[in-house]
């Protein structure tokens, strides 16, 4: 099976390295090694805290759901593009092409919802998809972020993928820091419970407000 470029990430899924370029020209890093590798000592900070079913919204090669499984927690990866379904495939994480704000199973039923690797800047609106990992969420359930490096940034626009020097089209995309995260949560009905610094990346824990 080919893992043809069709969606804007597909060629950083496909492991070419690279960047985004946001429409403010700040670059941002995007670190395709570790989406491609197994679950890290970073990711344990994730993992250790899923004790329920797990769904992983931009679930990209699907490290994440793979480990989850591993551990024998039920995990399902959700994701667009059709790399990430071939990439998901061929590790057996279980995972569903589709869009995250489209129907999804289990909706109202997960324990966890995931929102790593950046996934928090998804579709441009952190607020909207938010309110939507939270509707997915069974009572006392989490969410939880991988936020940017800086705890302030909170930045709305949109960005264009770069592999292998090629710019992609523009997509609706955002950063947002951890403290940020704070003033935001509460208008997609969470709050912060928890936050983390684990081999140098972010990590928050929320919780219905």
């Amino acid at each position: 099976m080919s893992t043809a470029v069709h969606e804007p990430f597909d060629a950083l899924l496909a492991g070419r390295g690279g960047h985004l370029h946001r429409d403010d020209g700040v670059v941002v890093a995007m670190d395709t090694n570790r989406w491609r590798a197994t679950a890290g000592a970073a990711d344990g900070w994730v993992l250790d805290r899923c004790r329920g079913p797990v769904v992983d919204l931009g679930c990209g090669p699907g490290r994440l759901v793979a480990a989850l499984t591993g551990r024998g927690v039920p995990a399902l990866g959700v994701d667009h593009s059709p790399v990430a379904h071939v990439l998901c495939r061929r590790r057996g994480a279980p995972m569903v092409r589709r869009d995250v704000f489209d129907p999804l199973p289990g909706e109202a039923a997960w324990s966890h919802v995931l929102l790593v690797d950046g996934n928090i800047g998804v579709g441009g609106d952190p607020v909207r998809l938010l309110a939507r990992a939270a509707a997915l969420l069974a009572p006392g359930g989490t969410v939880l972020v991988e936020t940017g490096p800086h705890p302030g940034e909170w930045w709305c626009g949109t960005a264009r993928p770069c592999a292998d020097g090629a710019l992609g089209d523009p997509v609706p995309w955002a950063c947002v820091g951890a403290d940020a995260l704070r003033t935001v949560a509460p208008w997609a009905g969470l709050r912060v419970a928890d936050v983390a610094v684990a081999a140098g990346r972010c990590f928050a824990e929320l919780v219905a407000a």
